[in-house]
């Protein structure tokens, strides 16, 4: 019998870190909050040389999405920035709305969002899990909002995809529109620790960390789009293909960009 050719057996020795990824998995806690509240209680570092595996460091990605904010998003409402981290994102609209909210399941990851956005008098954070019922109520006080949510809804389980959008259907009201961006990688999860830089020799840190502390992701698309906003309750106002960046782990192009989608959509009147 002659061997499988050099391509095939690149292909398939990725597969050896599978072992070291499901014991490095374990460890991460059951409960989504604790879990993400641990996470950011030992971040050290954002921003450049980030030990944050989605922080690329930059407002390319968020300035990439801008013409599209712009058709859709009434400039005269407040922005709800949901699962905001250390409100990189939060800052960056700050830019262009008038007052931006970020939003977080973690207390420690508001506490340095404060910390990071100290002197921007427009955007404020609080801590809130969007996916209990009521989360939105009280939470900008009366009036519509635009919602912006980017990486939330691929680490989140059907059922808390769903509570976290009957939330943002009260929230965006009449007036406002949703936002999101997701990653919607095809792959599974061996092959998506090695496009962004695992092997079985290194796993870059930030990557590691996240693999270690944090539920596995998942993957959100147009697919999981219309099981999750149904089409009675919204309407799609336009949506494509997004690039997820993340923080540059190796000198490979390509490693720290993830194939994601994107949807702009408004409630159902």
């Amino acid at each position: 019998m002659s061997s499988p050719p050099d391509s095939v057996r690149s292909a398939l020795s990725k597969y050896l870190i599978l072992p070291k990824l499901i014991r490095l998995s374990r460890s991460a806690p059951k409960d989504r909050a604790v879990a993400w509240d641990r996470y950011w209680a030992g971040i050290a570092r954002t921003g450049a040389k980030s030990e944050v595996l989605w922080d690329s460091g930059t407002d390319h990605e968020v300035l990439g999405y801008r013409d599209a904010l712009e058709r859709h998003f009434d400039p005269a409402l407040p922005v709800v920035d949901i699962g905001c981290g250390h409100g990189g994102f939060s800052r960056a609209l700050a830019a262009f709305y008038p007052r931006v909210l970020g939003v977080d399941v973690s207390a420690h990851a508001v506490a340095r969002a404060r910390g990071e956005s100290a002197g921007l008098d427009n955007v404020s954070f609080v801590r809130r899990d969007m996916t209990q019922p009521g989360a939105g109520t009280g939470l900008v006080g009366p009036g519509d909002v635009n919602v912006f949510i980017r990486g939330v809804l691929h680490v989140l389980d059907r059922t808390d995809q769903g509570a976290l959008m009957d939330n943002v259907l009260q929230l965006v009201g009449t007036r406002g529109a949703v936002f999101l961006a997701e990653t919607n990688f095809q792959g599974n999860p061996v092959e998506y620790v090695s496009h962004l830089g695992a092997s079985v020799r290194n796993i870059p840190a930030p990557l590691e960390l996240a693999i270690r502390k944090l539920p596995m992701p998942g993957r959100f698309g147009p697919e999981e789009l219309a099981r999750v906003l149904p089409a009675d309750r919204w309407s799609l106002l336009e949506d494509g293909l997004a690039t997820i960046e993340t923080n540059p782990m190796t000198d490979a192009p390509g490693d720290s960009l993830i194939p994601g989608y994107f949807a702009l959509l408004r409630a159902r009147q």
